[in-house]
Parts: C-alpha cells; structure tokens; sequence
C-alpha cells in the first residue's frame, strides 16, 4: 500500500470513526463541557433566588406541587450548589443528578404551558442530556472525582490486608 492510499485511509477513519480521537483530546473535550454547563447553570439558580416568589408563582404552583416556595428554593439552590460541582468535576454524577432532575422539570413544565414547541424546550432538552450524559459516565479523567479515586486505589491497594479489604484470589491453571 502507497503513501497516498494510507493517509487517504487515515483521514478516512479520522472522520468516519466516532473513537479516533486521542483519548487526552477526548477528556479535555469532557473537561470543557463539564466547567461550561456547570459555569452557565449559576446564573439559573441566581435569577431564581432573586425573585423567589415570582419564580414559584410563575413555574412551580403551574406544576400544581404543594408547596411552592420550598420547591423554588429547592430548585435554586441544587442549580447554585450542583453547578460549581459539577464545574469541578467534585461529586460529579450526584451533582449531575440533581441538576437533570431540575431540568425534567423545566422540560414537564414547558411542555405543559406551551407543547411541544421547540423553542420552548430546546435548551433544557440539551441541559437534561448532557447532565444525564455526566450522571452515567461521571466526571472523565480530569475531575477531582477520579483524582480521589486514584487515591483511595492506592491507599486501598497499598493497604487492603491490614483493613480487612477482600482481595482478588490468584487462580494458576497448569496444563497437564
């Protein structure tokens, strides 16, 4: 095979396999979603805080939960808390979690004011997916998440039999 025929089949895979990208390329990718979502999703649990009682009367008493106000402020602060978290890739999927919870909501609540209109749920349609997306595969390899991973691996490899921690059995089979 020439020269020519293999870049030809490399570019080929590079924009036809959906897994070509270097995996460090592919976690910073993460990494950028994760502190833009989070970053963005702030501003959310502001403007609701600011106007709790306009938040409440406007979306939750819509919803017809009881309780108007205590749900506002639970929607606030899980947007003001979840966020940075998420941002730092700390507690990544409880804070993801919370925050695709929060986005169900504004989605059931803007599909009941206005249908299915896509102006009106595009953009917690796109939040509700990319939380679910950081629920299921977790913060990626640069979060602090996985740093505490790494950590309590060593510390728990390291030091398993002297904290009672079962480990794997060696199984050797020979053949006779």
């Amino acid at each position: 095979m020439n020269n020519t025929v293999r870049i030809a089949a490399s570019i080929g895979r590079l924009v036809f396999s959906s897994d070509s990208a270097p995996v460090s390329l592919t976690q910073a990718s993460l990494l950028l979603l994760r502190v833009v979502l989070g970053t963005v999703m702030v501003h959310n649990g502001l403007d609701k805080l600011s106007d709790i009682s306009g938040f409440a009367e406007a979306y939750v008493e819509v919803l017809g939960l009881p309780f108007p106000i205590f749900f506002a402020y639970c929607a606030a602060l899980t947007e003001l808390v979840a966020s940075p978290l998420l941002a730092l890739g700390f507690l990544t999927r409880p804070a993801a979690l919370g925050l695709f919870s929060t986005m169900l909501v504004a989605n059931y609540h803007h599909i009941l004011v206005g249908g299915f209109s896509i102006p009106s749920i595009e953009l917690s349609s796109i939040y509700a997916v990319s939380f679910a997306f950081f629920v299921i595969y977790g913060g990626g390899k640069y979060a602090i998440d996985t740093l505490i991973a790494n950590t309590l691996n060593k510390f728990l490899g390291n030091n398993a039999e002297n904290i009672g921690v079962a480990q794997p059995a060696r199984v050797t089979i020979s053949q006779k």
